[in-house]
């Protein structure tokens, strides 16, 4: 007797398309706008305000656009300061310090990264730990090391007296040395494989060979992101230059604003107009190296 034979039955499903949730996604666009729109603003504000007259930089509620332009703020702000020499003292700081900070970070961070010597992971960790002191803790015997002894006083001790108060070495020596610039290089340095040291050694290159010739071709991303960050934290540093220096040959151009808002007062159209051309700078920094600091921070972070 023959049975019947049973199928299986295949249940089948129907693969719908996706249908993108439009409601979300414009809700998130939504908030990028109004975070870009918070954010920039301040920015809009000052420039704007820059070109006003007196009487209406200081009208509430502001004016969104200025009923009359007038251009010759500028002008009249850099006839007040001599912001040239002003400009010229932060380039040069600024240059110097990124110039100094790469060549240490980059040499410590492959010697914690590609070398080995003992005591390294612990070296490594009290050298990390200095990230955490805040730069209020280190002011004063910053400041110490680098002022004149008074008289009768023995400059070797109990701190050394390096006599460089008013100087550019003042601005330019406590910061070469970073302790993020050394971590992050030694994250990059981290991710080449170890095929590439075996080669070279192979090859008959040493420590610097390797690091000149295959280092730090591909690593440009991370090494332009220290220096951008060295090159920001330099052009926006205030306190120690205050307090470090006296004369304008040698002050930059933050201290040069500080001096200007005194002298300026109320002019609110004079300060922004300041402040705007001391900030663009940056701002043009940033539009050049974004897509090499993004790429330097991603690449860097994903690395124990």
């Amino acid at each position: 007797m023959n049975t019947p034979q049973v199928l299986p039955r295949v249940l089948t499903r129907q693969v719908r398309p996706r249908v993108p949730a439009i409601g979300s996604s414009l809700f998130k666009h939504l908030m990028l706008i109004i975070v870009g729109v918070v954010v920039a603003y301040p920015f809009y504000f000052m420039v704007t305000s820059a070109f006003k007259e007196f009487f209406e930089a200081t009208a509430v509620p502001p004016t969104f656009f200025p009923t009359s332009w007038h251009p010759e703020n500028y002008a009249e702000v850099w006839s007040k300061q001599p912001w040239a020499r002003f400009f010229a003292n932060t380039f040069f700081i600024a240059g110097t310090s990124v110039l100094g900070e790469i060549v240490i970070a980059v040499l410590a961070g492959y010697a914690f990264a590609q070398m080995n010597f003992r005591g390294k992971n612990v070296l490594f960790a009290l050298f990390l730990a200095t990230y955490m002191m805040p730069g209020e803790a280190t002011l004063i015997p910053n400041f110490v090391m680098m002022s004149k002894a008074p008289p009768g006083v023995n400059p070797l001790f109990p701190i050394p007296r390096l006599n460089l108060y008013d100087t550019y070495a003042a601005q330019i020596l406590p910061f070469l040395a970073s302790a993020f610039s050394v971590f992050l290089l030694r994250q990059q340095f981290l991710a080449i494989p170890r095929e590439l040291r075996d080669a070279a050694l192979i090859d008959g290159a040493g420590h610097l060979r390797f690091l000149w010739s295959v280092v730090l071709p591909i690593s440009v991303p991370a090494l332009v992101t220290v220096a951008i960050l060295s090159f920001y934290a330099s052009w926006n540093s205030f306190q120690w230059p205050f307090i470090i220096t006296s004369s304008e040959a040698v002050r930059p151009v933050q201290v040069g604003l500080y001096a200007f808002q005194a002298e300026a007062g109320s002019h609110y159209h004079l300060l922004m107009a300041a402040a705007s051309f001391v900030v663009a700078p940056i701002v043009l920094l940033y539009l050049v190296g974004q897509r090499y600091l993004v790429q330097g921070v991603a690449r860097t972070g994903i690395r124990g």
